[in-house]
């Protein structure tokens, strides 16, 4: 069985005094074991991006973005080989996998226009023979903690704007599916990333505490669950660290009466059920406008998952693949085995689904009639059920929503331009989708919730993990010019 060990300065190390299980997820097999690393390694991975920060730094930005356009080509030439590497680690079908590659590879894109990105500004002669520019510098290094269900695109969308700005990076991704992150290093320094710019360590609370505490670590990008972005905020922040932590998710769609009920009933299905639901922008909440729209929206989803093909993910027909491990999908199910008992009605129960062999599948679940205070509304289920929602109108959707701990995406299905444009207005969430299920903004915008979706100010990826990622310096000068000058205490005017 091989050992995946940790990426340092370039090189392959890992003692593996404590290691940890990778599974297939479609299979129940363990197929890998994952080295743990020590304090005394990630301190090491922290050193190495340190002593690599001066030179990465002084890099010529043309050079920085050379680096860029190579990363692109490679993965665009290698994606087969890294979709199914997501595949065998996480679960998801390749379709999936390519398609998360897609996404990450727009931040690439985004961090090869470094050139533009990082131009400061200047004004001259703001006062008497006194100009002033700003400048964009780096902030040194940056500690990334990547979850699970991303196993490329979240990496690349912290490693690429944080390489790009001049930072160097410890990269700490889930110990469940570790090997995406070799991977993307080697390609890194395959398209001319010197050793020690972006280090790879693997495990649990001991590496992630020791990149969280290290003086040497100036920034911390996190995602994951709201518990645990909270605690990394508030002990970094602490510490003067800059801080982003996006948490977890209950993303809402509402449906009006005036929509397109089979393009909504399509666009749900595809959003809830999408890589089993183990997205942080599922859509797990169905807010049904009338009874009507409710009961027809209820019939046309359960129709459209009989036809659901649930398997290996490696198999082209598959549809949807496994949970990504056998505790995560016995919770998952245990939310559907209890809503009942909360006076919510099981339309289709996907925990009496039955597969062959030991894989971490489960079925596809829907619930009707959920209200606020079940556990199948409250939690994150992470999972692939779907929960609707009866309201009688468009202000207590919207009041439903706007009352949930947490504010990462929503959607609205309507025909009216109108109720679309209020809905907009209305809604204290970050990220929305006008007849969009899944409203994942471009490369050229920014990622991130608002409430107990993300801590800190910062989204991810795009414009704002430029700013993240730098610190601007504000210089003012004045050249000798033979102008007399005199002692003044006061405060400088630019009179």
């Amino acid at each position: 069985m091989s050992l995946i060990q940790h990426h340092i300065n370039g090189q392959a190390t890992g003692a593996a005094e404590r290691t940890g299980n990778v599974y297939n997820p479609a299979t129940g097999a363990v197929q890998h074991e994952v080295a743990f690393a020590s304090v005394d390694e990630v301190t090491e991975a922290i050193a190495a991006a340190k002593a690599a920060l001066p030179g990465w730094r002084a890099t010529g930005l043309i050079k920085r973005a050379d680096v860029f356009f190579r990363l692109r080509s490679l993965l665009i030439e290698r994606q087969d080989d890294l979709a199914a590497i997501l595949t065998s680690e996480h679960g998801k079908v390749l379709s999936d996998a390519k398609g998360e590659i897609s996404r990450g590879l727009e931040n690439v894109e985004f961090a090869a226009g470094l050139v533009h990105l990082l131009k400061g500004e200047r004004s001259e002669q703001v006062a008497r023979g006194v100009d002033i520019h700003s400048t964009k510098q780096p902030v040194g290094v940056v500690g990334a903690i990547t979850p699970f269900n991303f196993p490329v695109m979240v990496p690349l969308w912290m490693t690429a704007s944080a390489i790009a700005c001049g930072n160097t990076v410890v990269l700490k991704p889930s110990e469940k599916d570790p090997s995406a992150s070799i991977f993307l290093a080697k390609l890194f320094e395959e398209a001319g990333l010197p050793a020690g710019v972006l280090n790879v360590v693997h495990g649990d609370k001991v590496a992630v505490d020791t990149i969280i505490d290290s003086p040497d670590v100036r920034a911390v990008s996190f995602v994951g669950s709201t518990p645990i972005a909270r605690s990394i905020y508030q002990r970094s922040s602490e510490q003067g660290k800059r801080v982003q932590a996006l948490g977890g998710a209950k993303n809402h769609m509402v449906v009006m009466p005036d929509a397109d009920l089979d393009g909504a009933a399509d666009a749900a299905v595809s959003a809830a059920y999408g890589s089993a639901g183990e997205r942080c922008m599922a859509v797990s909440v169905l807010v049904a406008v009338g009874n009507d729209v409710a009961d027809a929206l209820v019939e046309k989803v359960a129709s459209r998952m009989k036809s659901l093909i649930i398997g290996d993910g490696t198999d082209s027909a598959s549809e949807m693949g496994p949970l990504i491990t056998r505790e995560h999908r016995d919770k998952v199910e245990s939310y559907v085995t209890g809503a009942a008992g909360e006076g919510a009605t099981v339309v289709v129960d996907g925990t009496q689904q039955e597969f062959d062999g030991d894989g971490f599948f489960t079925g596809v679940s829907l619930i009707d009639h959920v209200k606020p205070g079940m556990k199948v509304y409250d939690d994150e289920i992470f999972g692939p059920v779907l929960s609707v929602v009866r309201v009688e109108s468009y202000a207590e959707a919207v009041e439903l929503i706007n009352a949930n701990q947490f504010a990462n995406g929503v959607a609205m299905f309507t025909r009216d331009g109108g109720t679309a444009r209020q809905f907009e207005f209305d809604i204290e969430v970050g990220m929305v989708g006008i007849n969009v299920p899944i409203p994942v903004p471009v490369g050229a915008y920014s990622f991130g919730g608002w409430k107990n979706s993300l801590f800190g100010d910062s989204h991810i990826y795009g414009p704002e993990s430029i700013h993240f990622y730098t610190r601007s310096k504000a210089v003012t000068t004045r050249w000798p010019d033979h102008t007399p000058t005199q002692v003044n205490l006061g405060f400088p005017s630019n009179h």
